[in-house]
């Protein structure tokens, strides 16, 4: 059995999948990040993004704010 047809403690991400919109396929958050190679601080604002829709947006866009901010400051640290 596929790894995205599984979820571990609950139904959420199968219930409030989102479906591409070409293919109509589902889209696990993860399968995006893998496939554009995002890194950890890129990928963790997107998830609070992706999961926008689903949830209360105030504080999932907090997150993924903060997550931004962080990515943005290590870029501005770098030589």
């Amino acid at each position: 059995m596929p790894v995205n047809d599984t979820q571990v403690g609950g139904t959420h991400y199968q219930e409030g999948a989102a479906q591409c919109p070409h293919c109509g396929n589902v889209i696990q958050h993860w399968d995006v990040v893998a496939m554009f190679g995002l890194d950890y601080f890129v990928g963790n604002a997107t998830k609070y993004l992706f999961r926008f829709s689903r949830k209360d947006g105030t504080e999932g866009l907090q997150k993924a704010i903060h997550y931004i901010n962080k990515k943005i400051e290590m870029l501005r640290q770098k030589p």
